[in-house]
């Protein structure tokens, strides 16, 4: 039977190289409802998406490849070199995604989801912790953070700090959370918090 009633929201967010893809895909793992705003942004510039004419036309064929592919490291030097492009790139982008979590939110009201999860990378920023009933923070100290970042991305020292100062001041982000989930330690201790974080949440909907 499908009802209409709001899923409790849990917004779940950490500066990039934090883990947020370990974190989630764990929480899908023991059965959570994950909305992510990284699987909705590769889709609207994988090819063909949505997004891409957009993109064209503010930042030209210089970061396009000879496919008509987006080029995503092209992009990336760009708008994590200039504030005032970065904001163009998230002006075409955001709605998009936000439009799409939203009718998924919707949808899992209607089938009757009792939680949901919101992984959002720029939650705070963005203004989406509005939507959300609490909110979780991935957090790494920013010397590991560098690390794991040139490591994942193959990017050096300077290009990874630009992309870590681009988001919102690690402290800051964990102050406005509701739970801190610090995530230098091993894996196998992450996803055991989160196990028992997303075990006592259900608790309280059985």
């Amino acid at each position: 039977m499908s009802t209409d009633r709001k899923p409790y929201i849990v917004g779940i967010t950490g500066g990039i190289a934090c883990g947020k893809t370990t974190a989630t895909d764990h929480l899908q793992s023991l059965g959570a409802i994950v909305l992510d705003a990284d699987v909705e942004s590769r889709a609207v510039t994988a090819p063909d998406g949505m997004a891409l004419p957009a993109i064209r036309e503010q930042f030209g064929d210089e970061v396009f490849n000879e496919d008509g592919t987006l080029d995503r490291h092209a992009l990336g030097r760009i708008v994590f070199s200039d504030i005032e492009k970065r904001h163009a790139l998230e002006g075409i982008i955001h709605p998009m995604i936000q439009h799409k979590m939203l009718s998924d939110l919707q949808e899992a009201g209607r089938a009757g989801e009792k939680i949901v999860f919101l992984s959002v990378p720029l939650l705070y920023e963005t203004g989406m912790d509005a939507l959300c009933d609490e909110t979780w923070v991935l957090m790494l100290d920013r010397e590991t953070q560098i690390k794991r970042l040139m490591e994942r991305d193959s990017i050096d020292l300077e290009a990874a700090e630009k992309r870590i100062d681009s988001q919102m001041d690690a402290e800051e982000r964990a102050s406005k959370a509701n739970v801190v989930i610090r995530t230098g330690r091993s894996i196998e201790q992450t996803r055991s918090e989160l196990s028992a974080l997303y075990r006592d949440l259900k608790k309280r909907f059985a």
